[in-house]
């Protein structure tokens, strides 16, 4: 028998080199995990961490990391200066050692800074020299499978220094194996892991027993949370992983390590369970969350449900309120989700005292708009997106008061006596009755005084004063030196600064003038009214925003709402729209020829937790719409400018000569049983005669001109429309 030479010395096996691969700002959670796996030598670069290990390490890693996205043997690292280098060394590895000729493959690179510039030929040249080693020492090649291979083999290069690795997840481990389908842009399960993790609600959960996302999409940060606390590996519903199909794979270890994986989840199970709670807004991503939840295991664990950020309540004294909303790429979308933000800071605040939020978000900036004191940021990346986990327990913003306003009366004898008295006069009446009412934007003054031709508006702490342009007889000279003395007599009765007065002139408006930006700083301001906010913009439009005479109006509207949905035609910023949503519209769709007033309106919605595709707003010219759209609606709300350029149709659009042909398009999309509100602010305006012939019709202008424009009840006139068999109806009845 031959023996070994007794100085030679047994040759010790090499540990094997690991690399798991994570999104940036992961790495120390790795780490954490591969320490926990029994990795030494463990090494964190951006983007990955490196371990050295036994087989076993690899497998565990593979079946428990929450945070790492792929889990890499190391075959070689060498020096790649260009692609023959690659072909070279790839050349030395015995490839039949890993896998078959029957087994597919393919090859992923990365590039970092390297002198090589081709990640696809760099790929192209590792394939040649694995297809040209089986070809020579077996007579024939294994298949490439970039989509679906056996085995996948990953290249990294970076400047000159090369690694060839064996990928033994095979696909991403992001990929649990629940997650059929949820909204636009899913959070990947590794980064939903680490949200929870780093929130802290793990470690509170029992004295904070309530973990609730708002806006939970897919469902995502709920299942994770829920796999976390029950010690369930997240590795357990993959159905394969890439080592399966290479040579060297080791069944009963792999056997050894998901056994004791379902032992410890047996054992691990909490009692009682949290409460798992989720929202979102789309009917759609509800059910598709439902799917991924019980294809997790967790039916009796987790409730998801249809729920506007509107309707958001507590359901409970303490707990988490962990969520991912979402982020707005667009410059139009950060407009939106900025009060998206505010609106969940502001329920956050009044609904849940005593609980903590935990809010992921690419736009740390516009997080600030929540109003919360953040105690933590955890700083990583989503993709490409820099993002940021803020957690906060402490409210930084008070709502504030109401405004009141003192007035004070002018001198007697003093330049503009008569319209400060008139001012007074109309605010002794007005001002009570505001405040009985809770109304907080109004008109005090519309022209009273013939001399001091102009109108006056209340909001809240703002005053917004409109010139009302003097006819051609007036000397100009004259009419500016007392519209002068206007505004000095209004900030001396309200004690208004400059910085809360706003100035514009009205004049008659030409085709596409009434949408025409004015000069100004494009700030906008939030104000009350009706149990809503609404945001007004006193500088960039000669309009605000917020149709002051239309106030009854849009609280018809929502009472009329209620269980039925509601088309907004000429919608401008929403108002309306907002007022239907919160009456109970099932859904609403605001229908506007301008992208500006249609991103207010999808910033008004926000602004009062509505939103998702039950709540659409169209970019249209009103009239194309209706002859293209099929849909019937419940409530109809037709409000259409005087006169105005219909870009689209290549004609324009008068309200007196056209509103017939509109009207009955209209009616053509209401519901049985349903009411069109038709109104119009020109002051001339006669209702087409046959329009009563063919439609239950009737006026109700003198219901919905509110009591501050009681002065001028021309403001506006409005009209009922319903189909008549629905009049006719009502009429044997009451018979």
């Amino acid at each position: 028998m031959l023996r070994a030479h007794p100085t030679a010395k047994t040759k010790k096996k090499q540990p094997l080199r690991f690399i798991a691969t994570c999104a940036s700002g992961l790495e120390p959670l790795v780490s954490e995990e591969i320490a926990s796996f029994g990795g030494d030598e463990i090494a964190e670069t951006p983007g990955a961490v490196s371990w050295a290990g036994n087989l076993e390490t690899g497998y565990r890693a593979c079946l428990w990391s929450r945070f790492a996205s792929r889990i890499l043997l190391e075959l070689t690292r060498f020096d790649a200066p260009d692609p023959d280098a690659l072909y070279t060394h790839a050349g030395t590895i015995l490839w039949d050692d890993h896998f078959t000729v029957e087994s597919t493959f393919a090859v992923h690179t990365t590039l970092v800074n390297a002198t090589l510039n081709h990640s696809q030929f760099a790929s192209l040249r590792i394939k040649d020299a694995i297809v040209d080693q089986f070809r020579k020492r077996f007579g024939k090649r294994p298949d490439v499978n970039a989509s679906a291979p056996d085995i996948r083999i990953n290249l990294h290069v970076q400047g000159t220094d090369a690694s060839l690795s064996l990928d033994l997840s095979g696909e991403s481990l992001h990929r649990r194996g629940y997650r059929s389908g949820s909204g636009e842009a899913p959070l990947k399960e590794t980064l939903a892991a680490a949200i929870v993790r780093l929130s802290g609600w793990l470690e509170r959960a029992e004295n904070e027993p309530i973990l609730l996302d708002p806006m939970c999409g897919g469902g995502t940060l709920l299942i994770e949370a829920a796999l976390m606390l029950s010690h369930s590996a997240p590795g357990l519903l993959r159905k394969t992983f890439g080592f399966m199909a290479w040579n060297k794979h080791d069944p009963q270890l792999w056997e050894r390590l998901t056994q004791e994986a379902l032992d410890r989840e047996s054992e691990s199970i909490p009692e009682p369970w949290p409460q798992f709670i989720g929202y979102d807004a789309d009917p759609k991503v509800v059910a598709a969350a439902r799917k991924n939840v019980i294809a997790a295991g967790l039916r009796d664990v987790i409730v998801i449900k249809q729920r506007q950020l509107a309707r958001l309540q507590s359901p409970g004294p303490r707990g988490c309120m962990l969520t991912n909303p979402p982020y707005g790429e667009r410059l139009s979308d950060k407009e939106v989700v900025k009060y998206l933000y505010r609106c969940l800071g502001r329920t956050f605040r009044d609904q849940f005292e005593g609980w903590t939020l935990g809010f992921f978000t690419a736009n740390p900036d516009l997080a600030e708009m929540t109003g919360i004191s953040w105690q933590e940021r955890h700083r990583f990346f989503n993709g490409p997106i820099k993002c940021q986990l803020l957690v906060g327990r402490e409210n930084q913003m008070n709502e504030k008061a109401a405004h009141s306003w003192t007035l004070v009366p002018l001198e007697p004898g003093s330049p503009g006596e008569d319209f400060a008295n008139r001012l007074i006069k109309n605010c002794e009446t007005l001002l009570p009755w505001a405040k009985e009412e809770e109304v907080t934007c109004f008109r005090i003054y519309d022209s009273d005084i013939p001399e001091y031709n102009l109108a006056v508006d209340l909001y809240e702490e703002w005053v917004h004063v409109q010139e009302y342009a003097p006819p051609a007889s007036i000397d100009q000279e004259k009419a500016e030196q007392r519209f002068s003395l206007a505004l000095q007599v209004i900030r001396s009765v309200f004690e208004t600064p400059r910085s809360r007065l706003f100035i514009k002139t009205r004049q008659k408006q030409k085709g596409t003038q009434q949408y025409q930006k004015k000069p100004g700083t494009g700030s906008l301001h939030e104000v009350h009214e009706g149990g809503g906010r609404f945001l007004v913009n006193f500088t960039d439009y000669l309009d605000t925003g917020l149709f002051l005479d239309h106030r009854i109006t849009r609280a018809r509207l929502g009472q009329l709402a209620q269980g039925k949905t509601f088309l907004n035609l000429f919608a401008y910023t929403g108002t309306a729209t907002v007022y239907a949503a919160m009456g109970g519209a099932t859904a609403t769709t605001t229908v506007d020829i301008s992208e500006t007033y249609l991103t207010r309106a999808q910033a008004n919605l926000a602004l009062n937790g509505f939103g998702g595709p039950l709540h659409q707003t169209v970019e249209a010219d009103c009239i194309d719409w209706l002859r293209r759209n099929h849909e019937r609606f419940g409530v109809i709300f037709v409000d259409p400018p005087t006169f105005s350029n219909a870009r689209h149709r290549n004609q324009t659009f008068d309200v007196q000569k056209d509103h017939p042909a509109l009207l009955r398009l209209a009616m053509q999309h209401l519901a049985k049983g349903g009411t069109l509100v038709f109104s119009s602010n020109f002051r001339k305006f006669k209702l087409d005669e046959s329009l009563t012939r063919d439609f239950a019709v009737r006026e109700i202008s003198d219901e919905t001109v509110p009591p501050d424009f009681q002065r001028n009840r021309r403001i506006h006139r409005c009209w009922e429309f319903r189909h008549r068999e629905q009049q006719d109806a009502s009429a044997e009845l009451a018979a």
